[in-house]
């Protein structure tokens, strides 16, 4: 059955807005674009939704998050980085279950939804999101968190490792085609400052033997910059406190990464604010990719990414919002205002990071730094119907005078009013049709008791 979505405005990304456009759908893919007239003259027999003054888009892409965190919003506030994730650690394993943690991926892919993400990349060690991921019709990359600073345990870590990415396989062969169409899986070595050497080279063998995609936290803080210097920093400190043994290499993340042999994974990696154009270039030979997340490198007090030095070197950059206990939501379209206007304020020059090139970043360069942009990232015809649509109606958005501006300056992701992925509409008429919102809150509030 054909279908004609139609608005005010059609943003396909990768070619100019068209005003008064329209998109023609078959089952899961885009089949044209146009204006309403045309597509009504070529698919005579098409249903049509006209959703007025407002904006057709791709589906957003959030780069970089932890879904089994969302129900730690607003828990764990004000605390220097190194003390927050010990309290998170604590908090996690000692008051929450394993369906907490599923409870908790709901939340986050319902929040995800209403908000117009369509693609994620979740970090996590629990079966949770996965799970959640499968019932929410999301698509996404889950990546198997992977932790071990003692060089000691790498055996044991990299055999938990294996088990839980043979759960995740079983897990999708059971959910059936559709789930394994939008799903992968890759790995996810967590930090330098919790995982060994030895840790890092067997998990980056295994994901080229494999051919699994690795995400890896890099480059976050000037404590992890000083471990690795000199054994240093607030991390230094942990793991001494530990008698876990650390030898520095005396030298960045990024080089650390090259000596280990990690970026011939040419990985996503995660945060990169303390990094120089040395280091850029090292990515850049390795093809690595980037995941910014703006807001919650700034709420912590680690500093910007310098994004433009990194899409200068033709590194991929998608937006993150990290999870929700430290952002604390997970609103790609209010990450993105935040995005430009921080690089604005950090270089001093209000022409940069324009809306036009937020809205790339949010969705096709998204998808690239993933690597599925000849799937999704923009509406074209034979690309997936992941699709999105934004309210200009408002008091707080109108006058729109141009789509871009409205979208990434004057509205959230609250503005979203109808969220597709694969041609399938997830949320409209505001309900999310795919997870029971009542039900998940519900939950969320008796586990917010413990906490």
């Amino acid at each position: 059955m054909t279908s004609i979505l139609t608005a005010r405005w059609l943003l396909p990304i990768t070619s100019p807005p068209i005003d008064g456009g329209a998109v023609a759908i078959e089952n899961e893919l885009i089949l044209e674009i146009g204006n309403l007239q045309e597509l009504q003259k070529r698919y005579p027999d098409a249903s049509v939704r006209d959703f007025g003054n407002c904006a057709i888009l791709p589906g957003l892409v959030n780069v970089h998050t932890h879904l089994e965190l969302t129900v730690f919003r607003g828990c764990l506030e004000e605390s220097h980085f190194q003390s927050w994730i010990r309290r998170l650690i604590t908090l996690k394993a000692e008051r929450l279950t394993t369906d907490d943690l599923m409870l908790s991926a709901r939340l986050g892919c319902i929040e995800s939804i209403r908000s117009g993400v369509t693609t994620l990349a979740d970090t996590s060690d629990s079966s949770g999101p996965i799970v959640a991921l499968i019932e929410s019709g999301l698509r996404g990359s889950i990546f198997q968190e992977v932790f071990g600073p003692d060089e000691l345990q790498a055996g044991s870590s990299l055999e938990g490792l294996k088990a839980r990415l043979d759960a995740h396989a079983e897990r999708l062969n059971s959910a059936g085609r559709e789930a394994q169409n939008r799903i992968t899986v890759g790995v996810s070595p967590h930090a330098p400052y919790s995982v060994s050497a030895k840790l890092y080279q067997t998990v980056a063998r295994l994901a080229l033997d494999r051919k699994l995609d690795v995400a890896i936290h890099a480059a976050e803080s000037a404590d992890e910059a000083a471990l690795l210097r000199d054994g240093g920093g607030a991390f230094g400190e942990s793991l001494h406190r530990r008698e876990i043994r650390f030898d520095p290499p005396g030298c960045s993340t990024i080089s650390y990464f090259d000596r280990l042999g990690v970026l011939d994974t040419s990985p996503l990696l995660i945060h990169c604010v303390t990094i120089d154009e040395s280091d850029i270039a090292l990515m850049a030979a390795k093809k690595a990719r980037v995941a910014h997340c703006p807001k919650s490198n700034a709420k912590f007090g680690h500093g910007v990414a310098p994004q433009n030095l990194l899409r200068q070197a033709g590194l991929p950059v998608g937006l993150g919002t990290d999870s929700a206990a430290s952002n604390n939501n997970l609103d790609l379209i209010e990450e993105a205002r935040f995005c430009s206007m921080i690089a604005r304020a950090d270089r001093k020059d209000a022409a940069v990071c324009s809306a036009d090139e937020m809205l790339r970043m949010m969705t096709i360069d998204g998808a690239r730094t993933l690597g599925i942009d000849h799937t999704i990232g923009s509406i074209e015809p034979g690309k997936q119907a992941d699709l999105i649509v934004v309210d200009l109606n408002n008091p707080h958005n109108l006058p729109s005078y141009d789509p871009a501006t409205a979208i990434i300056f004057s509205s959230s992701g609250r503005d979203v009013i109808m969220t597709m992925v694969a041609g399938r509409v997830l949320y409209s008429d505001g309900l999310v049709s795919s997870i029971d919102e009542k039900l998940v809150g519900e939950q969320i509030l008796e586990i917010q008791n413990r906490l």
